[in-house]
């Protein structure tokens, strides 16, 4: 028989999290520092989920799982990292947003109040006729007056079938598919919405680019790592929770009592963990279907793309939809990242056809110093949900002290970063009432 709960007044609350990436790791902090015993529980063997830097592979160069890049909006996203001691100017190249081409420069919004960025942006990019300038403008005016709200059925190609091609084609695509993760004709317009209102229309500097300077894991992870030890929190890597069973007013994980727990893991772990105990949000979390994205690696020495970030125009045999040059952000020289986002039609094509393909169209696309080469092909089969209208989201709260925190539970956002940060800070304040 396992021994009774500890009297809860005599002691800190013990609060598990069960994940260690962006979610479970912001759940952490918030949970010690509202005074919390916190254990972290993350089957790999570091942390950082789907958000990390992988370990070097024969004196290969460090590379990320993925490119990842907030935008200025990510209020509480920031907001951690600077809390952990990271510096943001330090951590990021921050730039206005800018959709620069291999050929043409695109979208680029001034600095200043979010209205006039836009306007002043969007009749300053010469590449639209001006009907498609004042078209996209009076559009984003509807949006504006009806509070960035549609039906919930609409998917982003029905809410912009107005548009011209040009614009859905250069702007709402690319946006689309990088916040969502979904393709335009998937995806659902009202998630979209709250993305354009928080990133383009929510204060001075919300729609900034922050790239990344330094590898994923030393944005987030190390950080976190570090400050969580020396806050007392215990960190379990390589350790995936088995057993989890209620026990009085808490429960009993691994066979250690806890007062409250956070399922911080995927939501394919969480619904396997919760089968037994909340059958209903099981089959809701595992209801969920999921969109990969492949980064390919292409390796130039002495090349440089026209800026840190390009946007590109995918097409049958063009899968990328975004390029980073590494160098140009401090990493890598004459490395670059390649993103196919949406990438189920590629995966399925296998990993060696994609790298093929993009590396086709790189060279089609850009002036290099160098012939460039695959270097390596990443994939991330499960990298966010499929963002679709209507989509029904599991919720944070799954029984009585048991919450869940991921990009996947209910709530305004993709799954992105941001979103992963704010589900996780959101079950901390819960578990912690």
């Amino acid at each position: 028989m396992s021994p009774s709960a500890p009297d809860q007044q005599q002691r800190q609350r013990k609060l598990a999290v069960i994940g260690g990436g962006w979610a479970g790791l912001a759940a952490a902090v918030s949970a010690v520092q509202g005074g919390a015993e916190v254990s972290v529980l993350e089957m790999a063997p570091q942390l950082g989920g789907r958000a990390r830097s992988l370990s070097a592979e024969d004196k290969q160069a460090q590379l990320d799982n993925g490119q990842h890049i907030l935008i200025g909006a990510y209020t509480q996203s920031l907001a951690l990292l600077q809390s952990l001691g990271v510096e943001a100017e330090q951590a990021f190249l921050r730039t206005p947003l800018r959709l620069r081409y291999p050929r043409q420069e695109g979208l680029r919004l001034p600095g200043g109040a979010p209205l006039l960025s836009f306007t002043r942006g969007v009749l300053g990019n010469r590449d639209w006729p001006l009907s498609a300038r004042l078209s996209l403008l009076m559009t984003a005016g509807r949006w504006l007056l009806k509070g960035f709200q549609c039906p919930p059925d609409w998917s982003v190609s029905t809410l912009c079938a107005g548009l011209p091609s040009s614009v859905r084609e250069s702007l709402i695509d690319p946006l689309c598919v990088a916040a969502l993760n979904t393709p335009a004709t998937q995806a659902s317009a009202s998630t979209f919405l709250r993305v354009l209102r928080d990133a383009l229309f929510s204060g001075p500097g919300s729609a900034d680019l922050l790239l990344p300077r330094l590898p994923l894991s030393d944005l987030l992870a190390t950080p976190a790592q570090h400050w969580l030890l020396a806050h007392g929190a215990e960190l379990r890597l390589g350790q995936r929770a088995q057993n989890l069973q209620a026990e009085g007013a808490g429960w009993r994980l691994e066979g250690e009592y806890f007062d409250q727990v956070v399922l911080a893991c995927t939501s394919v772990e969480a619904a396997r963990l919760c089968r037994e105990i909340a059958p209903a949000w099981s089959q809701q979390a595992q209801a969920l279907r999921f969109e990969p994205i492949l980064t390919v690696y292409l390796q130039s020495p002495g090349s440089r793309l026209p800026a840190p970030m390009v946007a590109l125009k995918e097409g049958p045999q063009a899968p990328a939809q975004f390029a980073f040059d590494l160098g140009q952000l401090g990493t890598h020289a004459g490395l670059f990242a390649f993103v196919i986002s949406g990438a189920a039609p590629w995966v399925e094509r296998g990993l060696t056809e994609s790298g093929h393909s993009t590396l086709a169209q790189a060279i089609q696309e850009f002036d290099w110093a160098t012939p460039p080469t695959v270097y390596r092909v990443l994939a991330e089969k499960r990298a966010t949900f499929a963002c679709t209208p209507g989509l029904a989201r599991p919720p944070m709260a799954i029984a009585p002290g048991l919450w869940a925190a991921g990009d996947y539970v209910t709530g305004p956002y993709p799954a992105t970063l941001e979103g992963a940060v704010r589900a996780g800070q959101a079950a901390a304040a819960q578990a912690l009432r």
